[in-house]
């Protein structure tokens, strides 16, 4: 039985289920219109996949509008497969002509049925059947989902959530996961944090309280014991394998785990400020288990560029897709920061080539999504 702790709980689940407020309804619009790269493009030209993007289902028309702008051929929704969703992600992804696809969500509002294990691995079927590609498990679990039995909060790597993500593996689904968030939220989230301006933003990404959230480490521990215990699965740790701080240590996680990959989503500012040939040197040791990731949250009315306000101007979306690409594709010292609320530092760099580039926008995700 759920408590009155764990429906507080709930309620935060609710919040932490996306990584942002969300897109709000607005007209809907007609798929017909065909992809032509934008002003803001990649230089290279190369093909261009967003392996972790977010846009209300019912109004695909904008997101289209925002990939064509961008030069992004596909992307991938990962707020398009809860129940109530499926069948606008079907509708997009047809008419889009399969440039909008879409991974299963984890309806975690039914935690508190006995059956929801078994309810969970029906709606995994259900999503292949509907042409889900992956599953996204957000960081609710861990953070915000409440165990139904003790109503504190649910591990990361409980066993009773075991069968899903074995059948995850059956099914050929990757499972992308975001476990924990930046370190910054969990130490003391004053002034003197350096993420200070985010957290006022959105303070309820503050995690500092011990009482209530469990310490970084411990999530982070979680996350590769899940990991490690379903090898025939494949997962993906999103925003650079959940610690863009330690590159060393998300290389050596995906040294000893074969099926862990990475997404570049939302962390450029993290990753940085590291050395160059630090990064570099994760992407030559793995370059086929590394993917392009933008977490753009997309809506009629909102835009939100991986962190920051939902009504970004002309200039920081400029800004945002410039800086990227600049990022991947040079040598720059001066890069501004593509999402400043996550630091004002300037970024270095990493000049890949144009293989590992090749991998990167495109490549690895047509490889693994079977594109």
């Amino acid at each position: 039985m759920v408590t009155a702790a764990s429906t507080t709980l709930l309620a935060a689940a609710a919040l932490l289920a996306g990584c942002s407020r969300g897109p709000r309804p607005d007209e809907a619009g007609r798929l017909d219109h065909p992809h032509a790269p934008g002003s803001l493009a990649s230089p290279t030209g190369l093909r261009v996949v967003d392996f972790h993007a977010h846009w209300d289902p019912r109004y695909p028309l904008t997101m289209l509008d925002r990939m064509d702008q961008a030069g992004v051929a596909v992307a991938v929704n990962y707020s398009g497969g809860l129940p109530t969703a499926l069948p606008h992600s079907v509708r997009g992804e047809r008419e889009s002509g399969g440039r909008l696809r879409f991974f299963c969500n984890v309806p975690w509002r039914l935690i508190g049925e006995p059956d929801f294990v078994e309810r969970v691995v029906l709606h995994l079927r259900e999503c292949k059947t509907a042409g889900a590609l992956g599953l996204k498990i957000s960081k609710a679990l861990g953070l915000g989902v409440p165990d139904p039995a003790t109503g504190s909060l649910l591990a990361v790597d409980d066993p009773w959530l075991d069968p899903i993500f074995e059948e995850a593996g059956r099914l050929g689904f990757p499972v992308s996961i975001h476990t924990g968030d930046p370190q910054a939220f969990f130490r003391p989230c004053g002034p003197e944090n350096e993420r200070f301006e985010e957290l006022t933003a959105a303070p309820e990404w503050c995690f500092a309280d011990r009482d209530v959230y469990p310490a970084w480490e411990e999530l982070y521990a979680a996350f590769l014991r899940r990991v490690a215990r379903h090898p025939g699965t494949v997962f993906v740790g999103v925003h650079f394998g959940n610690a863009p701080e330690e590159p060393a240590r998300v290389a050596a996680a995906m040294r000893e785990h074969p099926n862990l990959w990475i997404d570049t989503a939302a962390r450029l500012p993290e990753i940085g400020r590291h050395p160059p040939e630090e990064i570099r040197a994760v992407f030559a040791e793995f370059p086929d288990r590394i993917l392009f990731g933008t977490d753009l949250q997309v809506g009629p009315d909102v835009l939100v560029l991986g962190a920051g306000p939902p009504e970004p101007s002309p200039a920081d979306v400029e800004t945002f897709w410039r800086s990227t690409w600049r990022y991947f594709e040079t040598a720059d010292a001066d890069i501004p920061s593509p999402t400043p609320i996550q630091g004002r530092w300037p970024l270095h760099g990493i000049a890949l080539d144009r293989a590992a580039l090749e991998a990167l926008y495109h490549g690895n995700a047509e490889r693994l999504l079977g594109l």
